[in-house]
């Protein structure tokens, strides 16, 4: 502390013990008996760690709201200049044309319920606080909120039409979702002791700052630069440098407050006692001796104090006994004045405002740290294929996001294909993904490193933590427990496996989900039923493996001939397919030999051609896409086409697969498959639709055959798996849904519109 803050200190009206203790919280040489305070500052230390933690991993509920969110908060006790910097981007998004509004809990206010506060506001300090009735009267065009549910509190200003919130010390209050987290950090006391309070000004560990998008170092201007910089190394352990900024308060003008405000056109002279109430009188006081304040006395009173008729007298006693000429004290401290009191003396107040150096690199920062980021993340091949559906969709509806995809299983080819970026490690194990019908499959994943890969998608999430919005998940309650986990905020699901039609959910995934899945879309309406019966937040709007059927409303295929029956062979998307590939060609040699058909094979994105190529001993490739058997009379056209696109039109389908084979079924298209464990589980689903034989091309052929010859059965299959399978439609209602509730489609406008505002032909505008 800094010589006049310690006489400063000397000269308040609180208790010697009271400074002790201060000066202990603040690492300064203090009396042994505050060392009893250090027990409790561990064990504060060790419950605010597990508060993060369980915020960090989804046990603790964190929810986005449906407009961006800049919070500024910090990480100590007392004064960081919160509210200038809240004033000085209120007055920075305002300048560009947007609407404003700040959500506070209203440290001190008296009155319960949210207050919403505009200019002229009836409210008094008393019943709203002093610090969000004082931004409401600088802040004319701004719409201020107090709420202690700061949540509840940014949806009331959203339907307000606000375009962005700041969020005024929200740094720990991690129930709220944020877009950007700005930390600041006093530069005369940047972390006290260095312990958590009550032993000294920390509110929870230093680590805490790794949350934090920017920081700011306050007060820059009262330290000397080898501490300015010694405060940027310390940052920088959980903070990258270029996000890092200085900042300082600048005298904007002089008010005199006599009932009524007046601005001064000259500067106070002569000499003044000081009286405040506010988070770090020694830096208040250090300010007005920078800006030429010649200082008799300080009065100091904790912040945010009610000033009664004894202080009043005090501050009088004070003021004659120092024979001052005026007296000073901040804006806040007018407010929190009896009502209607007047000093028998001239009382000014400095009006302030924040000045950030480097102001063009720091807009910068802020705009990109605003820039939505969002991630879809499947568990499967075939929820990789709807989830790089849903990826297409938001590209198309939001150009300015950057979206990504984490696929659990595989590489992700289907999102590379789509143009998406994958962030996720690739995961190639033995199962492929698929473990839940066979021990022996999870036992060979263990042997092949799974726990080391979920070990890696684990810090991928901690690297994604805070920096993407809601995450979009496509699968299981698996996926939405690795998600949950990973990144703590809570995400939606797009359910493809489970349904009421394969033995629903267990208990504990009713539990999950009610309480952790922000929303759930089903794939039929009987499990919508019973998980609204669950208390789940569940809707149904169509089956999403229907949405990868495509936009094709063709009733046929150009892949198929009008003269010949069209038999579609699919052998899957996994490593299997490789040998079941064999399987699926003799059986259609057979067929051709019994009956004239037309063949047409779709290979997945995750299959490598060249090397099915390879293990197909007597069948020849011709031209890009033809095979033809041994026999010379069996050709086969291959294509990358989605299964949707080449399944109209055709009469059967020989299908090895999960996903695309319910999707030919959803079309109308009868199904033969092998009997496996997984198929039965299938088989529930599809229903009539499917039929399941023995693992070898004969009885593959025969059953297709069968269905082919017999157009009563085959319109009996159609029909049923067009009623199984259910509409198109969900994949669309979740874009809608992350448009509208999740405000994707308000952050996109705001970040196009401030990086219109501000960045123009690659020079940075003021």
């Amino acid at each position: 502390m800094p010589g006049s803050a310690s006489c400063s200190l000397e000269m308040a009206m609180v208790s010697k013990a009271l400074v002790d203790y201060l000066r202990f919280t603040r690492g300064e040489e203090s009396s042994p008996f505050w060392w009893g305070m250090v027990p409790l500052g561990w064990l504060a230390d060790f419950l605010s760690s597990l508060r993060n933690k369980a915020y960090d991993h989804g046990m603790f509920k964190s929810l986005e709201v449906p407009v961006p969110v800049v919070s500024v908060g910090n990480i100590t006790v007392g004064g960081t200049n919160k509210t200038p910097v809240v004033e000085m981007l209120a007055g920075l998004f305002d300048s560009c044309g947007l609407k404003v509004g700040i959500v506070s809990r209203g440290y001190g206010k008296k009155s319960k319920g949210t207050r919403v506060m505009r200019e002229g506001t009836s409210f008094s300090p008393d019943e709203v606080g002093d610090e969000p009735f004082l931004l409401s009267q600088k802040l004319p065009r701004a719409v201020v909120c107090v709420s202690s549910d700061r949540v509840e509190g940014i949806q009331i200003l959203a339907k307000d039409g606000v375009d962005l919130v700041i969020a005024d010390d929200a740094f720990q209050h991690r129930k709220m979702g944020r877009d950007v987290d700005v930390l600041l950090v006093d530069a005369t006391c940047p972390w006290g002791s260095g312990r958590v309070f009550p032993a000294g000004l920390l509110r929870e560990n230093k680590s805490a700052i790794s949350r934090a998008h920017i920081a700011i170092i306050t007060k820059a201007d009262q330290v000397e630069r080898a501490t300015i910089e010694k405060i940027k190394d310390e940052l920088a352990i959980y903070l990258d440098k270029d996000f890092i900024f200085e900042a300082h308060l600048e005298l904007d003008s002089w008010a005199l407050w006599d009932g009524n405000w007046k601005e001064l056109e000259v500067p106070p002279k002569g000499r003044a006692v000081v009286f405040s109430a506010i988070g770090n009188p020694a830096s208040f006081e250090a300010f007005l001796r920078r800006v030429g304040v010649e200082i008799q006395g300080h009065l100091v009173f904790r912040d945010h104090h009610k000033f009664s008729k004894k202080d009043l007298v005090q501050i009088e006693e004070e003021y004659r006994k120092q024979e001052a000429q005026f007296v000073v004290c901040t804006e806040k401290d007018i407010l929190n004045l009896p009502k209607g009191y007047k000093f028998p003396f001239e009382v000014v107040v400095p009006k302030v405002r924040t000045k950030i150096a480097e102001e063009e690199r720091f807009i910068k920062k802020l705009i990109d740290a605003l820039r939505p980021r969002i991630v879809i993340a499947s568990n499967g091949y075939g929820e990789d294929a709807i989830g790089s559906l849903l990826a297409a969709k938001l590209k198309e509806k939001l150009p300015d996001a950057e979206v990504l995809a984490f696929p659990l299983v595989g590489s992700g080819k289907e999102y590379e294909q789509a143009g998406v970026k994958v962030c996720a490690p690739p995961y190639e194990m033995p199962s492929e993904g698929v473990i839940k019908y066979h021990l022996k499959d999870l036992l060979r994943d263990l042997k092949r490193g799974l726990l080391r890969n979920l070990s890696e998608q684990m810090k991928v999430w901690k690297a994604l933590r805070g920096k993407i919005r809601t995450v979009l998940c496509v699968g299981d309650v698996y996926l939405l427990l690795n998600v949950l986990w990973g990144q703590g905020c809570m995400p939606v699901l797009l359910a493809t496996a489970k349904t009421e039609k394969n033995r629903g959910h267990f208990s504990f995934e009713y539990f999950l989900l009610r309480k952790r899945a922000r929303c759930v879309w089903t794939r039929d309406s009987q499990t919508r039923d019973k998980m609204v019966k669950r208390k789940v937040n569940a809707v149904f709007c169509g089956n999403p493996i229907m949405d990868l059927a495509g936009d094709n409303v063709c009733e046929k295929s150009m892949f198929w001939k009008e003269d010949l029956p069209g038999v579609l062979l699919l052998p899957g998307s996994r490593k299997r397919a490789y040998q079941d590939v064999k399987m699926l060609l003799e059986a259609a040699e057979l067929i051709n030999q019994k009956k004239t058909c037309h063949f047409v094979m779709v290979l997945a994105a995750t299959i490598d051609e060249k090397r099915l190529l390879e293990s197909l001993e007597g069948w020849e490739k011709f031209e890009d896409s033809l095979l033809i058997g041994p026999s010379g009379r069996t050709k086969v056209v291959l294509t990358r086409e989605k299964v949707g696109m080449v399944a109209r039109g055709a009469k059967v389908v020989i299908g090895l697969g999960g996903t695309a084979n319910q999707i030919c079924a959803g079309l109308g298209v009868p199904v033969v498959s092998i009997l496996e464990k997984g198929k039965l589980v299938q088989k529930r689903l599809l229903g009539e639709s499917e039929v399941l034989v023995g693992p070898s091309s004969d009885a593959l052929a025969r059953e297709a055959l069968a269905i082919l010859n017999n157009s009563g059965r085959h319109a009996r299959m159609s029909k049923a798996g067009v009623s199984m399978m259910g509409p198109s439609g969900a994949v669309e209602d979740v874009v809608r849904y992350a448009l509208k509730e999740l405000g994707w489609k308000k952050r996109c406008q705001v970040w196009k519109h401030l990086d219109k505002v501000f960045v123009k032909e690659g020079e940075h505008v003021l």
